[in-house]
């Protein structure tokens, strides 16, 4: 019996440490204190935002952070910890988790990791301000058009000066 406890935890280390290795944005949360209904809530945000929301047993969770060189996260794992995991958007789980600690006051945003780098919470919260990757690249292609767009009148308007001066 014993031997098959072994096994299902280690199953579970190497199902945490894939989750963790494929993950752009990892934060991790002290939930304690919110009702089923706003539990709920958050977890419905996170699904939409396309975030993994999980709770594990801290141990393990240490065991996989230990095993991927994470040794930094360790000391935020105590009490009851969950873990948004986000795999595209390495910002989204901060985000969507920033949000809901606005108004729900106790979901703790304990620390995280974006990209192989360690964070704390008030880190996590100044990357929560940073805008999805989509509005960025839209923010990036408006400030090409922009001077494009002027370029294209003055050439316009040069030619038409131009053709006014022929006639």
């Amino acid at each position: 019996m014993a031997n098959k406890n072994r096994q299902m935890k280690e199953a579970k280390v190497a199902e945490i440490k894939e989750k963790l290795e494929k993950a752009q944005g990892v934060i991790l949360t002290k939930y304690q204190g919110l009702t089923v209904e706003e539990d709920t809530e958050l977890r419905k945000s996170l699904r939409e935002a396309g975030v993994e929301y999980k709770v594990y047993k801290n141990t393990l969770v240490t065991l996989a952070a230990k095993e991927l060189g994470h040794e930094g996260i360790v000391e935020y794992l105590e009490g009851p910890v969950s873990i948004a995991i986000g795999y595209e958007d390495p910002t989204a789980p901060a985000r969507v988790l920033n949000d809901f600690a606005k108004n729900h006051k106790k979901l703790e945003l304990k620390a995280g990791i974006v990209q192989g780098e360690i964070f704390d919470g008030e880190k996590v919260k100044q990357l929560a301000s940073i805008p999805p990757k989509e509005v960025l690249i839209a923010k990036l292609l408006g400030s090409f058009k922009a001077p494009l767009s002027n370029l294209a009148y003055l050439l316009n308007a040069i030619k038409e000066k131009q053709e006014q001066s022929a006639e």
